[in-house]
Formats: structure tokens, C-alpha cells, sequence
């Protein structure tokens, strides 16, 4: 409630036009979807989620190539190829969102963990935000982005084997 809420006298001020629109110009600002706001936008967090995840996912497709090596399948050398076209994915899209959210002026780190969640402090345009995964969206999250790769990786192959 600020001072001038109780007073009367100004009920009766008139905004002028230019004004109204000024506000209204800011105001619809704040509100862009790409970012351009106060707030941190739905794809902008999305973002941040899948850098943080990113790391998560190349470690356990490097144990996976590690396991792979060491076994004595047949098929090892293919297995070994997708690991590594996976994890050639996962570096390009790792780069493509670390310059995005920089060219956005958004950082982030860890800030503390709990039993079942990893808080993250995220900076952008001037302002902090608590950011929170819980390991079981961790783990469904990366499921899916794992699901993603090699459902392209499908695809590619397919692509080769028609021509």
C-alpha cells in the first residue's frame, strides 16, 4: 500500500495519453515471450534445465562406451560408433545452448543439494532466481533426452540404408 492510496486528491489526476502508452509499451515488454522481461521465460528455463542435465547424460554414455570396450560383443564396434555419435550430440547441443543463454546474459550454478533435489542459482538481466530439480525429473528427463538421440540415430540409419 503505498502513501498516496488513502488519499482522495488523487483519484481525480488525469494521465495523459502519452503516458498510458509508455506504461503500457513497458509493461508489454516485461511480458515477451523470447525473454526480454523481468522474469525468466517457460524456454529459457527449459534451457537452463538441459545444460544442467547435459553433463549428466555424456557421463553416462562415456560409463556405457567404457563398459562396452571392455566387453568382448561382436557387435562392440557399432555399439561403440552410436556411443560416440551420441556423444557428439550431446557436445554440439551442449555449445549451442552455453551460447545461447550468453548471448541472453543468463548464468547459472549450483547452489546447494538436498536428499532429492539440486537447487540452482540462476542470474539474468539484473536479477537471481532459486531454480530446484528433483531426481526423479533428473532421471526422467535425461531418460528422455537419451531416447531422443538414439531415435535420431535410428533415423539417420534408415536414411542410409534407403539410399
Amino acid at each position: 500500500m503505498s502513501k498516496l492510496s488513502g488519499n482522495e486528491r488523487w483519484k481525480t489526476k488525469m494521465v495523459l495519453t502519452d503516458h498510458v502508452d509508455q506504461y503500457e509499451q513497458k509493461e508489454q515488454q516485461e511480458r515477451k515471450p523470447d525473454g526480454g522481461g523481468a522474469l525468466l521465460s517457460n524456454a529459457e528455463r527449459t534451457m537452463v534445465r538441459d545444460l544442467i542435465l547435459l553433463p549428466y547424460i555424456d557421463e553416462i554414455v562415456s560409463k556405457s562406451i567404457k563398459e562396452i570396450e571392455r566387453s568382448g560383443n561382436v557387435l562392440a564396434r557399432l555399439y561403440l560408433m552410436a556411443g560416440w555419435y551420441i556423444q557428439n550430440r550431446i557436445s554440439r547441443d551442449t555449445w549451442e545452448l552455453q551460447k545461447e543463454l550468453k548471448q541472453r546474459n543468463i548464468r547459472f550454478w549450483a547452489d546447494e543439494q538436498d536428499d532429492f533435489i539440486s537447487y540452482y542459482k540462476i542470474f539474468f538481466r539484473g536479477y537471481e532466481e532459486q531454480f530446484g530439480l528433483t531426481r526423479d525429473v533428473m532421471r526422467t528427463e535425461i531418460s528422455l533426452r537419451l531416447t531422443r538421440y538414439t531415435s535420431e540415430l535410428g533415423a539417420a540409419l534408415k536414411e542410409l540404408v534407403k539410399k
